[in-house]
């Protein structure tokens, strides 16, 4: 058996195997879909978290705060017209 990696190691080893097993025979379709819904859950977390600490924010303030947490500064100044480092529009 292979050493995985250290978010594993709790893992029992034979468990871990059965489940790489049935990952790798999964349609590459459903890995995709899997991995799309991962990132949805993950950016909805990003939003919660704006919401939460920004609760006066309009829409495209929270879209470039969320962008802002998972993409370069350059990007977001690029793309959202919002600097990150000081939260003002440019």
């Amino acid at each position: 058996m292979t050493k995985h990696p250290r978010e594993f190691q709790d893992t029992d080893p034979a468990a871990m195997e059965v489940w790489l097993e049935l990952l790798r025979k999964k349609p590459a379709g459903e890995k995709l879909a899997a991995t799309l819904g991962a990132s949805d859950l993950l950016l909805a977390f990003f939003e919660m978290g704006v919401r939460r600490l920004h609760p006066n924010a309009g829409e495209n303030e929270i879209r470039a705060r969320v962008a802002a947490r998972h993409l370069p500064r350059d990007l977001v100044l690029a793309v959202y017209g919002w600097d990150p480092a000081d939260g003002q529009c440019i």
